[in-house]
């Protein structure tokens, strides 16, 4: 499936005969046109749907391709785990094909409000997935918030094991962005070659910056998570250590009285066994000697 597109007045809009196409998981008529019509490297194009692939930049012999990475859409089913998706960009002289996996909106953000090429183009999607990248770290971030104000409270594995699940999610980002940046690098190397203007040029400075920029927050992020999770765990095992404590207490409490009780049942002669007020006299003593306990448990700082 394909959506086609065409730049009038420098914005996107969409046009069922416009030279820039989306394919969305092409299948097989489509991929045999991209490989047979547009000369797209067959394994080029099979690295664009591959979410394994490492981002990279090929000059073919009339168009330039290049294989990006990109935070994949998060949903509820997977469990904390923030995953990347790769996605191919072929910049032709006179049309633009962008290739991917699954049907996610491109064209979206600020920077598409002014288009002025197909290589401007392409330097904005690039610029829109480093933003994207930028916007699930901060969500990353609140979650992590979120998850150490329940780890304070809760001595359950569950939410330590949400953290690892984010730790994973960040080494899997920074290998992503990292592998974003080869790209970038070379295609700055190659800039005369491909007939960049100044200004595309200086938008693709722009975009190393950020990227680099991207790169560090997400290593911060995943340098915090990796130092604190040892403080994490001994968090939890702390908050087991003062339950077993509180239930040290309530149990000793509950024998003390249980014990002085138990005396004045025994089968033989007891003392107040003939009073007429010998069970508010039981009573009393058990409520001194839970009393007494509690008073000596303070003193000590148990």
């Amino acid at each position: 499936m394909y959506k086609s597109y065409r730049i009038a007045e420098s914005k996107i809009q969409e046009d069922a005969e416009g030279p820039i196409r989306v394919y969305h998981n092409p299948d097989e008529a489509e991929r045999k046109y991209l490989v047979e019509e547009l000369k797209v490297d067959e394994h080029t194009l099979a690295s664009a749907l591959d979410p394994d692939e490492q981002a990279r930049l090929e000059f073919e012999p009339d168009h330039l391709a290049m294989i990006l990475k990109r935070p994949k859409n998060y949903s509820a089913k997977d469990q904390f785990l923030f995953k990347v998706a790769s996605f191919g960009i072929f910049l032709f002289r006179d049309r633009l094909v962008v290739v991917a996996a699954d049907d996610v909106p491109l064209f979206e953000g600020k920077c598409f409000n002014r288009v002025g090429s197909y290589t401007d183009l392409a330097l904005k999607l690039i610029y829109r997935t480093i933003n994207h990248f930028v916007e699930h770290l901060k969500i990353i971030n609140m979650v992590t918030d979120s998850l150490e104000s329940k780890i304070s409270a809760s001595m359950e594995n569950k939410y330590l094991l949400n953290l690892f699940t984010l730790e994973k999610s960040l080494v899997y980002y920074l290998n992503a962005i990292n592998s974003n940046s080869s790209v970038t690098e070379k295609l700055k190397l190659n800039a005369t070659k491909q007939g960049l203007t100044q200004e595309e040029l200086e938008y693709l400075d722009d975009i190393i910056i950020e990227n680099g920029q991207c790169y560090r927050q997400a290593e911060i992020y995943s340098n915090i998570l990796a130092g604190l999770m040892d403080a994490r765990v001994s968090i939890v095992s702390n908050n087991l250590n003062v339950l077993m404590k509180t239930l040290n207490i309530i149990t000793i409490g509950i024998m003390v009285p249980t014990f002085v009780v138990s005396v004045f049942s025994m089968n033989v002669g007891i003392p107040f066994q003939q009073h007429r007020h010998a069970f508010w006299i039981i009573l009393v003593i058990s409520m001194i000697s839970v009393c007494t306990y509690y008073l000596i448990w303070k003193k000590k700082k148990w």
